[in-house]
C-alpha cells in the first residue's frame, strides 16, 4: 500500500492507494490534524495514524503541501507540490498533454504538462485574494455556505478590490447599496476566474485540468470556461489530487 499526505493550508489530506486505484480518502482540517493526531518528537511529527484508522506500511508514505517546508512528518518521503499534483492529473485522468490549474486555500498554481512531464509552471502564493481562503472570507460576509455560494454565476457585480482584506470591505458597501447577494456571490466567483487568467493565459494550447478545492465551485468552473474560452474539466477528486500524487509517486 502506497499512503500521500497533503498537508494543506486549510485542509490535511490523506490517500491510500495499492497502485492501481485509491482505497481510501480522508480530510482534516489542518488545525484539528495537528492539534488532535500530531506529536512532535525530536524536531519531527508523529502522526497518530492507529487513532485515525490508517496504517501505512514502512516507506511506503510520501508528503506535499503548503505545510511540508515547516513540519517534516516522521518517516515520509518528501516531494513538491508542483509534481505531486502532476502526478495526480496523470493518475487520474490518463492524458500527458495539458494545463493544470490548481487552486488551494492559499495559493494557485499553473503548471504546463508535455509527455506527461512537467514543461513549465506558474505560481502565486504571496497573496490569498485568488485563492480559496478569499472566497471563504467573502461567503462568511454574504453568511453563505461555501456550497451555496458557487450555485452563483449570473449578473456578477464588479468588484474592484484586488486585496481580500479591502475586498471584505467592498463587499459590504455594496450590500449597503441594495445589491442583491446573489450578484454579490457571482462576482466574488467571477473575481477569482478574472484573477487567475493571466497565470492561465501564459500556457496557450490543449486542455485544461481543473484542481483544487475551488474546483467544486461550480460557478467558478463556468466562468473559468466562459472567460478562459477553453476546455476546462474538473479533476474526479479534485481536493485530493496533490495526495492521490504523493501516493503513486512511490510506486515502482
Amino acid at each position: 500500500m502506497y499512503l500521500g499526505i497533503d498537508l494543506g493550508s486549510r485542509t490535511v489530506k490523506f490517500v491510500k492507494h495499492d497502485g492501481e486505484a485509491v482505497l481510501e480518502k480522508h480530510s482534516f482540517s489542518t488545525v484539528d490534524f495537528y492539534r488532535d493526531y500530531g506529536r512532535m518528537e525530536c524536531g519531527e511529527l508523529s502522526v497518530a495514524f492507529d487513532r485515525l484508522g490508517i496504517i501505512p506500511e514502512a516507506g511506503r508514505l510520501t508528503v506535499t503541501g503548503y505545510g511540508r517546508n515547516t513540519v517534516r512528518v516522521k518517516g515520509a518521503d518528501v516531494i513538491p507540490e508542483v509534481k505531486a499534483h502532476t502526478l495526480g492529473a496523470v493518475m487520474q485522468t490518463g492524458l500527458k498533454e495539458f494545463t493544470l490549474l490548481d487552486i488551494g486555500g492559499q495559493d494557485t498554481k499553473v503548471i504546463k504538462v508535455s509527455s506527461g512531464m512537467i514543461e513549465d509552471f506558474a505560481m502565486n502564493d504571496k497573496c490569498a485574494a485568488s485563492s480559496g481562503r478569499y472566497i471563504e472570507n467573502m461567503a462568511a460576509i454574504l453568511n453563505m455556505s461555501l456550497e451555496e455560494i458557487s450555485r452563483y454565476s449570473d449578473n456578477p457585480v464588479k468588484l474592484s478590490a484586488t486585496c481580500a482584506i479591502f475586498g471584505e470591505s467592498e463587499i459590504i458597501q455594496k450590500i449597503a447599496e441594495g445589491v442583491p447577494p446573489e450578484e454579490l456571490a457571482a462576482g466574488v466567483n467571477l473575481t477569482i476566474v478574472k484573477r487567475v487568467l493571466p497565470m492561465l493565459n501564459r500556457f496557450k494550447g490543449g486542455p485544461v485540468l481543473f484542481s483544487g478545492g475551488v474546483a467544486l465551485n461550480g460557478a467558478v468552473s463556468s466562468l473559468l470556461r466562459v472567460h478562459a474560452k477553453r476546455d476546462v474539466t474538473v479533476l474526479p477528486e479534485p481536493a485530493f489530487n496533490g495526495a492521490i500524487g504523493c501516493a503513486v509517486s512511490s510506486l515502482p
